[in-house]
């Protein structure tokens, strides 16, 4: 009987899930205005790009309906004295240049051994937003075809 109960569950969790998707513009449904849009609240190619450009970061959590997905700090080990995390705001249900926003803190160990902030690159924020817009192209290339 639980088994049954639990397939049920199951079952209807991805009919609920399968519906949020079609309501999500490219993702197999008649798109509809943005007012009468179910389900996730951003754009599916800009999260699931997001999650696998930066997928050698350690996640902390990801809130699909807001669109932020926050990274715990990494050490590259070729540079085991600064660290990097970052937050990906997806502002949009389109796929849009704008509907993208990252944020990148960085941390260097100082003489005592502390961890310090330290200024990011310009270019940083901008190359890897530049890199999940690329694979959310390719995403959508790829479902179109």
């Amino acid at each position: 009987m639980v088994l049954v109960r639990g397939a049920a569950v199951a079952l209807i969790a991805s009919g609920l899930m399968l519906g949020a998707c079609s309501s999500i513009p490219g993702m197999g449904g008649a798109e509809k205005p943005a007012a009468a849009q179910a389900g996730i609240g951003v754009n599916a190619y800009l999260w699931r790009a997001t999650l696998d450009t930066l997928s050698f970061m350690p996640l902390a959590n990801a809130d699909p309906w807001g669109g932020v997905i926050n990274y715990d700090w990494y050490v590259d080990p070729r540079t085991p004295n600064e660290r990097f995390k970052a937050t990906v705001f997806i502002l949009d249900t389109r796929l849009r240049a704008d509907a993208l926003n990252v944020s990148v803190t960085k941390e260097v160990r100082d003489a005592t051994g502390n961890w310090v902030g330290a200024p990011v690159a310009a270019q940083t924020e901008t190359d890897l937003e530049n890199a999940i817009l690329t694979k959310a192209r390719q995403l959508n290339l790829q479902n179109a075809g």
